[in-house]
């Protein structure tokens, strides 16, 4: 089933979430190349394709996993969750429609 992780940052994040970058990124990429990822991306904080020093107000990732408990290992394990960058995550249960 696919499933929706949204990662909502903290105040002051950037900094950090520029350094875990590359180890939250081998993460995606790893379910790309397993055929289990949807789409990811994060969430701008201004209407800007880069917002500079506004930084992102979170993540969105929608993943293939067996089951809710393992999509939520998955976020819980992620690398931005360690550096402290997510304030918080949610795991939710996704049915694609279109296209």
């Amino acid at each position: 089933m696919w499933y929706a992780i949204e990662g909502f940052d903290g105040a002051d994040v950037l900094a950090s979430r520029q350094a875990v970058r590359p180890a939250h990124l081998a993460r995606l990429i790893a379910l790309r190349d397993e055929g289990r990822l949807l789409l990811a991306g994060p969430c701008p904080a201004i209407d800007a394709e880069d917002p500079g020093p506004a930084g992102f107000t979170g993540s969105i990732v929608i993943a293939r996993f067996p089951s809710l408990d393992e999509a939520r290992a998955w976020a819980d394990a992620d690398p931005y969750v360690a550096a402290g960058v997510y304030a918080r995550v949610e795991v939710r249960p996704f049915r694609l429609s279109l296209p």
